[in-house]
């Protein structure tokens, strides 16, 4: 992957500034404009036009600007009239937005960064601060968002997906970036509002029609290209006082992303000798190891590793109907429909090595954060060790329902009064009868040796089976375990609005806002699992037929990453017909129907869920803003004053299962048991707020703009975390288990803010700014952990008849003679299931009233009393060179924080870090002149922090060039092309060291092309 250099960047972006001063036309003097549509502003100056424009319009030459320009020209007004601290995007016409997807447009905005999700902009990150700090809206309406994350456990998170957002039909988006009292709160990285079309906005009959071929060369097979359509149709009739307008879209993908993945146990120090570190001097394997981290070195070592291919089907609809009435000029009504629909399916086939820490052989380099150069270990004949050929099948639907109206009322007096009210609700659940994830485990039985080289880019898994193991004869792959998970998530949220805007005429007050909103926002996350560890082999190789197999090649799917041309990378596997799979293994071993743990809906594998949370947040908050006008200098000035109050009550509740008992099912697996029953538990929270917010900006000198803004902003803890009832996790170990307990009365993160700008206006879409922007961040949530027993929980481990096996097997014996005795002498507290093939009996053996209590670390959610304190600078400048139809925008983020990330403390110490934060960047260039528009833009940001804990992790810098360009070929009528990614750039993620890699992926570009018609 080619990173980016943040002090090339800031060269380039000096360079530019220098030339765009330097060519700089002849400034016109400011004209007085209206407030920019969709905000209340007191400025009363807009962009101005250049002489050209000045000249000939005189002359009554009227020059009309549209497409890039025209966007950058609306997005810049919006940005310098506006109060506070804003940055926006625009559609260049009708039904046309930037770029292809609504994610990958917003991080064009200075400070703005996204996450990627398939291949796709999914969520973003604002100055540092991810997804679930950044609030959005549509149309100024709080928007409920769902998805079900990995499935691996409940769904919680308040994360927007953009994903679920076509950007057809998008007129503009608008970031906040310093608070304001009349904006709903939730964000303290950003406040993000989509704004839709409105036909009386835009009198008339017009609209928009496209279609497009998308080829995603990332595609492992098949015909990767698929079709993509949109229209948006509007109209106004009755002499303007009704309008109707209509869109929608339909958007199918096909493509693939795989990834080389690498999971890591724990990290541990040089000094200590526990089960998975590496040996000590005097063990006979220390020989084995090279360059030993000292006693101080912290490291990490490799649990499993394995190759994924992920074949992405992606569908995407959207639409949206709205409704106006203007019966006179002075009152509006609106109702507004917005539906959208993300389906995607992605069918996962990996092979991997798993690793039990024995006969082990390793290189490292040098601390103090040692990172391995290769991790080997060998295996006895009699092991049985695995190669795993293993496939999963992700299938979610997401869909997001709005109805909202809206009362306009233009009253006498300079008074304005708007009643806004909205339902809306977002879902998200499975597509089929196996859950939101699902993995069906095969494998070959006889490794030799196993080992990951990290000495390239992607880590480099190789292995040797013993001899008469051939791994590519499917007669040799047996079935082992599997799981199915099934999710569910639904956030409903109702608002009522009222605001009310004076305009004032006398000499300091200018206008007056104030208002009040009610939200009440409804949750429901559900969860349930049904497993099967028969890890071992749930039956021989020779009930499964061959034919199922499909033996597929691995290097060429990660072609142009270093590694993948290693003679040694394992070459090639067998993926396998899932659905048929699934259906074998339930004939021949109930595997849905009576699986080991859980318990599915009669017919499917769709777990019943034994996790079920409820909240309900209510939101009363009133406002008031007071905002001044006056002259500095000879020039205008505003200083707006304002003030929210917010109070919420939450009632959270949760169904809680009822465990009946535990089980040794292992030999270091011990698992709870569940008697199906539950009860629902209640508690409740509630927090208040007072949030002021102030902005101040003047003009010392003509077209140049300084602001300076104070405020407080919240943003609300996952549901997760506000979930009522005590839950265990299912699994444990001798040493004991793990749960967690929710907490409702977790106050919201509070940042202060402070945001300074200097933004130079000079010409009709070009200016230089430069901000700085201070946040200090509390009411962090932290974990408490209490050691505590749970529901009379007891483990056979240490009991009677395991105390019972050792006087008479001694003190050495190991685990599996242990439960072999046990079988042996106390067959009636225990449930074999059959023998494997080193002659022990499998099943479990069941817990007795006699054995000791398990000991569970309970952790719950609290607000710690750590702050953070974030800081950064943010350079941009717009430039459009003259009449040529040349244009740049440049713009870079530096953002810094205390609360980092010391890779070289024992991972045994406990760290408070801010994730996400890093810098960013973008350069874009284009052309706007005649029939012909093109645009190139490259997108970077910085390696970030991207999770805490024992063993945190990153992900590397990235970057990539999008491209697209359009001819009109007659009015209204336009071909086009669009890149995705140019250059196929690749992203890769690790732990503390940069060779204990994560996750390596390789990068494809994604092509476009179509007609779009403009009426």
């Amino acid at each position: 992957m080619r990173s980016f250099s943040a002090r090339s960047f800031s060269h380039l972006v000096l360079g530019a500034s220098a030339l765009a001063i330097a060519a700089t036309p002849g400034i016109a003097l400011a004209q007085d404009a209206g407030s920019t549509a969709g905000q209340t502003s007191n400025s009363n100056n807009q962009g101005q036009s250049d002489n050209t424009a000045t000249d000939q319009a005189a002359a009554g030459n009227e020059i009309v600007v549209t497409g890039i320009r025209a966007s950058l020209r609306e997005s810049m007004n919006l940005k310098r009239n506006a109060q506070g601290v804003i940055d926006a995007i625009s559609a260049e016409d009708i039904g046309k937005f930037p770029d292809t997807n609504l994610a990958e447009s917003l991080q064009r905005i200075t400070g703005v960064s996204i996450d990627r999700s398939n291949g796709e902009g999914s969520t973003v990150t604002v100055r540092g601060f991810g997804p679930e700090f950044n609030l959005v809206l549509l149309n100024g309406r709080e928007m409920p968002t769902s998805s079900l994350g990995d499935g691996a456990s409940p769904p919680s998170s308040r994360s927007f997906d953009f994903a679920n957002l076509a950007s057809e039909g998008i007129a503009a988006v608008e970031v906040y970036k310093s608070g304001r009292a009349s904006l709903p709160t939730g964000g303290i990285g950003s406040t993000i509002n989509i704004l839709t079309p409105r036909p009386l906005d835009r009198p008339g009959f017009q609209g928009s029609l496209a279609a497009k071929a998308v080829l995603d060369t990332s595609r492992n097979s098949g015909s990767p290209i698929t079709p993509e359509f949109s229209g948006i149709v509007s109209d106004t009739f009755g002499d303007g006082k009704f309008g109707i307008l209509i869109s929608g879209a339909y958007q199918k993908r096909l493509a693939s992303t795989n990834t080389a993945n690498v999971d890591w146990r724990d990290g541990y120090l040089g000094s200590e000798n526990n089960w998975g570190s590496l040996p000590q001097q005097g063990d006979p394997r220390y020989a084995n190891i090279t360059n030993r981290p000292g006693p101080n070195d912290v490291y990490a070592v490799p649990q499993s590793a394995s190759y994924n291919l992920n074949d992405i089907d992606r569908v995407r609809i959207n639409g949206q109907l709205v409704l106006q009435f203007r019966p006179i000029d002075s009152l509006t009504a609106t109702v507004d429909y917005t539906y959208s629909q993300n389906t995607v399916e992605v069918r996962n086939s990996n092979v991997g090595i798993w690793f039990n820490f024995n006969d082990v052989s390793s290189e490292w380099t040098d601390g103090p954060v040692a990172g391995p150069v290769f991790y080997s270990e060998h295996f006895g004949a009699n092991e049985r060790k695995d190669l795993s050929y293993s496939g999963a099948l992700t299938a979610n639907r997401s869909i997001n329902k709005s109805l909202g109206g809206n009362l306009k009322w233009e009253a006498p007096g300079g008074v304005t009064v708007q009643l806004d009210a909205h339902h809306s609700t977002a879902e998200s659940k499975p597509t089929n009868n196996y859950g939101t994830s699902s993995s069906v485990g095969n494998a070959v039985f006889g490794i030799d040796n196993q080992t990951i080289n990290f000495d390239n880019y992607m880590p480099v898994l190789s292995y040797q089976m013993y001899p008469g193991v051939d791994p590519l004869d499917p007669a040799n792959i047996t079935p082992t375990g599997n799981s199915f998970r099934n999710a569910y998530f639904r956030d409903e949220i109702n608002q009522v609005q009222l605001k009310g805007h004076y305009d004032h005429d006398g000499s300091f007050l200018d206008s007056l806002d104030f208002g009040v909103s009610y939200v009440e926002n409804r949750v429901r996350s559900a969860y349930g699992y049904i497993q099967n560890e028969t890890w071992s082999g749930a039956g021989p190789a020779s009930d499964i037929p061959d034919d199922i197999f499909k033996q597929v090649s691995l290097p060429d799917k990660f072609a142009g990453l270093s590694g993948s041309d290693d003679p040694n990378m394992i070459q090639s596997f067998y993926t396998f017909d899932f659905p048929r799979m699934v259906d074998l293994i339930e004939n021949l071993y109930q595997t849905c129907s009576n699986p080991g743990t859980g318990s599915a809906q009669p017919g499917t594998c769709l777990a019943n869920y034994t996790v079920d949370r409820r909240i309900t947040e209510k939101t009363l908050a009133p406002y008031m803003q007071i905002n001044n006008k006056f002259y500095l200098f000879d020039n205008p000035a505003h200083l707006n004053l304002g003030l929210r109050y917010e109070h919420t009550n939450i009632d959270s509740g949760a169904l809680v299962p009822i465990p009946n008992g535990a089980s040794w099912d292992a030999a270091n697996e011990f698992y709870v048991q569940y008697s199906g029953d539950s009860n629902f538990t209640a508690f409740k929270g509630a927090y208040q707020n007072w949030l002021p917010a102030i902005d101040f900006d003047m003009e010392p000198v003509q077209d140049v703009k300084l602001r300076a803004s104070y405020s407080h902003t919240i943003a609300r803890a996952d549901y997760a975390s506000l979930q009522g009832g005590l839950t265990l996790d299912t699994q444990f170990r001798v040493g004991g288990g793990t749960g967690g307990n929710g907490n409702p009365g977790l106050l919201p993160y509070k940042s202060k803010n402070i945001d300074l700008s200097a933004e130079w206006y000079y010409g009709p879409s070009s200016y230089l700014s430069v901000g700085y922007f201070h946040k200090d961040v509390s009411n962090f949530i932290s974990s408490a952990r209490v050691d505590m027993t749970a529901f009379g929980l007891r483990t056979p481990y240490q009991g009677p008849r395991y105390q019972a096996a050792i006087a008479a097997l001694g003190a050495n014996a190991g685990a599996q003679d242990i439960r072999q005795y046990i079988f042996d002498n106390y067959p009636g507290s225990t449930q074999p299931t059959g023998t494997d093939p080193a002659g022990y009996t499998t099943g479990k053996i069941f817990a007795l009233p006699e054995d000791p209590l398990v000991n569970f670390q309970i952790s719950q959610p609290v607000n710690s009393d750590q702050t953070a304190k974030l800081s950064g600078w943010e350079f941009a400048v717009q430039h459009s060179f003259w009449d040529t139809g040349f244009g740049v925008i440049l713009n870079y983020t530096i953002v810094n924080g205390d609360a980092t990330f010391d890779n070289t403390q024992p991972y045994n110490v406990t760290q408070f870090a801010l994730t996400g934060l890093s810098d960013s960047a973008n350069a874009v260039a284009f052309y706007d002149k005649g029939p012909l528009q093109a645009r190139v833009a490259y997108n970077w940001r910085d390696q970030f922090l991207a999770g805490t804990g024992p063993n945190p992790y990153y992900v590397e810098a990235y970057g990539q060039v999008d491209a697209n360009a359009s001819y009109e070929f007659m009015p209204g009528l336009r071909a086009f092309v669009e890149v995705i990614n140019l250059t196929g750039e690749s992203r890769r993620g690790h732990r503390r060291s940069d060779r204990t890699v994560t996750f390596a992926s390789p990068g494809y570009a994604r092509y476009s092309g179509g007609i779009r018609f403009n009426f």
